[in-house]
């Protein structure tokens, strides 16, 4: 007979020991132009710009939420 457990373990007890692994957002910075939320080191998706000039053309400017 191998090892086994000799009860069930519980949902609480798993997730007790299994609280590090949980997901995180995506940490965000805010577009010097538009001061909306964009990921770092990426084109603003609400303006265009990156690195205080425009990169792509948005063809429809978005509101800012907030």
């Amino acid at each position: 007979m191998g090892a086994l457990p000799k009860r069930k373990i519980a949902k609480a007890r798993r997730g007790k020991r299994r609280s590090h692994i949980g997901l995180s957002s995506p940490p965000r910075d805010l577009c010097p132009q538009c001061h909306s939320p964009k990921l770092p080191h990426h084109v603003c998706p609400t303006c265009g710009s990156y690195g205080g000039r425009e990169v792509i053309e948005i063809k429809s400017p978005k509101k800012k939420a907030g």
